[in-house]
């Protein structure tokens, strides 16, 4: 394997670098980086700003700081400035500030940002801020957030202000670097950029333009290995807020135009990079909402970040590396119009104890991942996978990433979005769980297409450890087991792939045993890919600006069987990992790259959609007929009514009210006579939602006596489609769905999604 590349400079130019504060070593390739080109503070001011110089050695706080021959010495001095647009804030290159923190004051304008970079020699470290845990506590005593100093825990900060470009300089934020703080309340960033909006002005703007973060080297951030629902990191963008989100306007409360690129991260706690969590007294039950289809979602899922246009936008995050982060590397929120690409996370979650992910966005709109590399994953139960489509989401994309050796899996999957898509993805031995989870129903179906998985099935938990609980299409992937002894485990819950669309993959076992769970797939291959390199060779280490280095070992040879053996979808997108048009020839091809052989289809047109096609096509006697509840739910604007039983529709549901009395029934009014055999039910769960039946009983109606009649029932509860068979052939004008006992567990009452007959 390669194994050269950033990783191993890094490595070596780090490897006596973190030391204590005292005497930190210099940041990764300071000298031989910053020799190719001159820093920034060398070169006249391109705004027609002051230039203020900072010179830790020879400098003094009373001369005027305009020339490096009279520069300030002190950060203190730095921050207790308002400084106008278009200043600069200059710091020498090769001095050091320990047990102190920059805050400079005032904003820049459009054209005119303020900036915090270097000057003097380009040979030499970079300027280095060491505040060593010397910031203000962002708690009170009582462990509640203090709304005077959340925010304020950066090496450097910024509270309220806008336009600024911070770059080329190195900042570490602990008291030991040698010691893992685990317990207490320290919160510690390296740059720590917030809207604090308690204390907005009156009238004054809440939304904060232009952030430019780049060639930053942020080293030992350390805090406890517990949840204090602040996050801290490398670069924090954060919203702040102490009283409800209801209590604050809309439209505003976001950070516009921000690029974080061409970062170093090494040893920081809990991110490398985090964005825009908001947390306005969101948490809980009472905080929640109700979305257009019904579907209630607590406040901690922050749709209100989307009913009230709080998301952040505009933002690129690129070309960052990240290596030993406590928690999620690259954890991103609230955010549309994102792309973040070309980013390299080295090992996540590795002194955290609860879940999260290596690079994710969650509640987040029309944002693209891309080109990202993630390994050194964690072996964890819950999440702990390198990407996570998350709850929330609309509209967000994960394409041409790569993914390697992350012991959790490969994809966490959330539920609670719409248009996700996972598209020309390389995973190599993310030996967990490949699509990890699904708590809730989505709004609008999610596709998997075109990924290449490559993973040792003696090793694998299972490709799914849920339950898909609405539609999800996996076309054009390929499962490549490279175990010779065990066959793929699909799934470790009955029914888990109910919801799950397979069509044109390719299933290899290695083996040559094929489970008997394997997902049925009219168009499935079992066959070898004959990629054009040996799988167990698979790149490492090249950098992630050389990212389709590592996706060309997985193209497929001129002889594969699977060039022209997949299917269009327009989820495929115009390009595959290495930016080949798809598609040529006859069809696309399976997995990640697509061959130039054949005719080049400019305009491919989905002729067969996928979302056609019939699944089961016996006819559903119930659909569309009336029915009446004995008792319905009033909240969620009136949407969980009993007509969403028989709408065919398993993402709508209905509901009883919280003090329904049992039995709750449920009538079908066939409007004639009508003959089944068969009575298909379904209850609603997500997150927060589990099944609540216990026992049920089907009647029908007697028109003779004008009573109901019991033909069936159950006492182990309903769950997920369940086929209520065995009772002979019944003919009746009416069916009755008596909910007879809830679970014992369940606090509330139930909620089913569909009812369905069917006969013969």
């Amino acid at each position: 394997m390669l194994r050269v590349g950033l990783t191993a400079v890094l490595a070596a130019l780090v490897a006596g670098s973190i030391a204590p504060a005292a005497s930190a070593a210099a940041a990764p390739d300071s000298a031989s980086a910053t020799a190719e080109r001159d820093l920034p503070g060398n070169s006249p001011n391109p705004t027609g700003g002051q230039d203020y110089f900072v010179d830790a050695t020879n400098g003094d706080d009373d001369a005027s700081g305009t020339s490096p021959e009279h520069a300030w010495r002190t950060l203190g001095k730095v921050s207790a400035t308002t400084f106008q647009a278009g200043d600069r804030i200059l710091l020498k290159a090769g001095q050091q500030w320990h047990d102190e923190q920059l805050w400079p004051k005032g904003s820049g304008s459009a054209g005119k940002p303020i900036t915090i970079s270097a000057y003097g020699d380009p040979r030499a470290r970079r300027p280095y801020i060491a505040a060593n845990g010397k910031v203000p506590s962002p708690f009170r005593a009582d462990g509640t957030k203090n709304p005077e100093t959340v925010g304020l825990t950066g090496a450097i900060v910024l509270r309220n202000q806008q336009y600024y470009e911070i770059d080329n300089v190195e900042l570490s934020n602990d008291d030991d670097f040698a010691t893992n703080i685990t317990t207490g309340s320290y919160v510690r960033d390296g740059i720590a950029v917030t809207i604090n909006a308690d204390l907005l002005p009156a009238g004054a703007d809440s939304i904060m333009d232009h952030f430019r973060i780049s060639n930053v080297y942020v080293h030992d951030l350390d805090g406890p290995s517990t949840w204090q629902k602040i996050h801290y990191g490398g670069v924090s963008f954060q919203v702040f807020g102490e009283k409800s989100y209801k209590e604050y306007g809309t439209g505003g409360y976001y950070f516009k135009d921000v690029r974080i690129e061409d970062n170093t991260f090494d040893k920081v706690e809990l991110h490398a990079v985090q964005f825009a969590f908001n947390w306005f007294n969101a948490d809980g039950r009472d905080a929640g909402q109700y979305d257009e289809s019904g579907k209630f979602h607590e406040g901690w899922e922050q749709l209100w970040v989307r009913t009230r246009d709080l998301y952040s936008r505009d933002v690129y995050i690129g070309h960052n590396y990240a290596e030993s982060v406590g928690q999620g590397a690259i954890q991103l929120a609230n955010t549309k119009n994102m792309t973040v690409e070309y980013n390299e996370v080295n090992g996540f979650l590795e002194r955290y104890d609860a879940v999260s992910c290596g690079l994710y966005l969650w509640a987040g709109a029309d944002s693209v991942m891309q080109y990202n590399e993630v390994y050194g994953g964690p072996n964890n139960e819950f999440d702990g996978t390198p990407w996570d489509l998350e709850y929330t989401n609309f509209n967000v994309t994960y394409q041409f990433n790569y993914s390697h050796d992350n012991a959790a899996g490969w994809m966490a999957y959330m539920g609670n979005s719409s248009n996700s898509v996972a598209r020309y993805n390389l995973s190599v031995n993310d030996n967990g769980v490949l699509v990890k989870n699904m708590l809730s129903t989505n709004y609008s179906p999610t596709y998997f297409v075109n990924n290449t998985f490559v993973y040792d099935g003696a090793d694998l938990d299972t490709f799914h450890d849920e339950t898909f609980l609405s539609p999800v299409y996996f076309l054009n992937n390929i499962f490549y087991n490279t175990s010779k002894t065990d066959s793929t485990p699909w799934y470790r819950r009955t029914g888990a792939l109910r919801h799950a669309v397979f069509s044109n993959n390719d299933f290899y076992e290695a083996s040559g045993q094929h489970s008997d769970q394997e997902p049925a797939d009219p168009n499935k291959l079992r066959v070898d890919p004959r990629f054009v390199g040996d799988p167990a060779k698979y790149v490492t280490g090249a950098g992630v600006d050389r990212i389709r280095k590592a996706a060309a070992h997985f193209k497929l040879r001129g002889d594969s069987p699977l060039i022209d053996a997949g299917r269009y979808n327009p989820h495929l997108g115009t390009e595959d990992f290495l930016g080949t048009h798809i598609y040529y020839g006859d069809a696309p091809d399976i997995g990640i790259a697509e061959h130039r052989r054949g005719q080049k289809v400019d305009n491919p047109v989905d002729e067969n959609p996928i979302e056609e096609e019939p699944g089961d096509d016996r006819e559903n006697l119930a659909l569309g007929k009336p029915v009446t509840a004995s008792s319905t739910h009033p909240g969620a604007n009136g949407t969980l009514g009993a007509v969403n039983l028989t709408d065919g529709d398993p993402a709508t549901r209905w509901a009883a009210a919280d003090d329904a009395a049992y039995p709750i029934t449920l009538d079908v009014d066939f409007g004639a006579d009508t003959t089944f055999d068969e009575v298909y039910l379904d209850e609603y769960t997500d997150s927060g939602t589990n099944p609540r039946v216990q026992s049920f009983e089907l009647r029908r109606w007697d028109a003779a006596t004008g009573a109901w009649v019991t033909f069936a029932s159950g006492d182990r509860g309903i769950g997920h489609d369940l086929s209520v068979t065995g009772f002979g052939d019944i003919t009746t004008p009416k069916l009755r769905v008596a909910l007879t006992a809830q679970i014992a567990t369940e606090q509330y009452t139930p909620t089913l999604t569909e009812i369905a007959v069917h006969n013969g």
